[in-house]
């Protein structure tokens, strides 16, 4: 597994028809995080009878769509797949916000702190922001310094700007799209679900924790980071659980405006990738570490931090913003990253069941596009578009 998903591993642009599931028919999608409530909303937009599933709701404590934040970026490297469906991500996340008179998406832009004067992470993207006129601006250390003069920028080469980024309301978010799906017209439920028979390879329904039985003619398992524990024949070895931490320092009053200010950053050091959201309504000045941290369960799992990790990051934090050497910890929180062996995000169909489909791999970089992944989803199973190759469990 690669040390972060900053950019997934690019493959064949080739796709997997499916077989068209009838408008009218019934799907059951179950996981209400970033994937599985956008799937579910544009599946019901499309004409199909949905129903969401979820054992703790929304945006809850335990996912991988938590927490306050998501940073939302289309740097990928070389991989145009995942620049182009951010740029479609970015274009329904503006819209939704509109329609629902709701403010989800912060533009605060994103600034990469870049060690070596070749950054192929952040350069080979540039030919895609000036293909969707979403260019970049490249700042020298000290033009850094001028404009965040909190900012120790004594071991950078330079330093890339992105205009169009920023950070996301996670929880919030989820929150919204499952109430605007039930306004809408599909049917939520609370309770944790399992795969119930399955007869002629089509599974026949899921049964739920409140004892009731639900039937579908479509199953669509989003449940993130506990897939491999549910399929552990298929998805054992593929889906992986790893304890992210996400700490909120403290900021010096006297500087307080001065760090809320700051746009979303990524220290692009080639190992840790610590990333930032900085002045999220006053919650405290985030830093995430994006390193992949020990084997996490997702269900028992401790919400605590590793004294080693914090010790580390603090390190870094007092390196990179000298101002925060002694900042307290205002809270801490675990990101359960739901990882992928290659990064790319997984939609395909049990191997040996045609009517259960897998959604998944978020790989710690999956929730800024939830509703293109959603939207494409939706026009997989209508038949308008086949499996991207990347998305394949078997991409041999």
């Amino acid at each position: 597994m690669p040390l972060n998903t900053f950019s997934p591993v690019s493959g064949n642009a080739l796709g997997k028809p499916t077989e068209s599931l009838p408008k009218g028919s019934k799907v059951s999608v179950i996981g209400a995080g970033a994937f599985g409530g956008w799937t579910a909303l544009f599946l019901l937009r499309k004409g199909y009878a949905v129903t969401l599933i979820d054992a703790w709701g929304p945006g809850n404590s335990r996912s991988s769509s938590g927490d306050e934040t998501r940073v939302i970026r289309s740097t990928y490297g070389a991989n145009e797949f995942y620049f182009d469906l951010n740029v479609r991500a970015l274009e329904l996340w503006k819209e939704h916000e509109q329609r629902w008179n709701r403010k989800l998406f912060q533009n605060k832009g994103v600034l990469w702190f870049c060690y070596q004067s070749s950054t192929p992470l952040v350069d080979d993207s540039v030919p895609f922001t000036q293909k969707h006129n979403m260019e970049y601006e490249k700042l020298t250390p000290s033009e850094v310094q001028k404009r965040y003069p909190i900012v120790n920028t004594a071991d950078l080469s330079h330093a890339w700007f992105d205009p169009h980024g920023g950070c996301l309301q996670a929880r919030e978010a989820c929150q919204a799209v499952q109430k605007a799906f039930v306004q809408e017209g599909g049917t939520f439920i609370q309770a944790k679900a399992i795969p119930g028979k399955t007869e002629r390879n089509q599974l026949q329904s899921v049964k739920l924790s409140t004892g009731d039985e639900l039937r579908a003619d479509a199953f669509i398992f989003a449940c993130g980071s506990w897939l491999g524990k549910l399929f552990p024949e298929v998805l054992g070895t593929i889906i992986t659980c790893t304890k992210q931490e996400v700490y909120y320092f403290g900021v010096p009053h006297q500087q307080a405006s001065t760090f809320d200010k700051l746009p979303v950053w990524v220290d692009v050091d080639g190992k840790d990738f610590y990333y930032g959201i900085p002045g999220n309504k006053y919650r405290g000045f985030k830093i995430g570490v994006d390193e992949r941290g020990e084997p996490f369960d997702p269900t028992t799992g401790e919400r605590t931090s590793n004294p080693q990790v914090l010790a580390k990051a603090r390190k870094f934090l007092a390196h990179r913003f000298p101002a925060l050497k002694d900042a307290p910890i205002i809270e801490n929180r675990v990101c359960p990253y739901e990882n992928s062996p290659d990064g790319n995000f997984i939609f395909d169909h049990h191997p040996e069941i045609t009517n259960l489909f897998f959604l998944g791999g978020g790989s710690g970089h999956g929730f800024k596009h939830g509703p293109a992944l959603g939207e494409k989803v939706s026009s997989i199973l209508t038949g308008d578009e086949p499996i991207p190759h990347l998305f394949l469990l078997d991409k041999s």
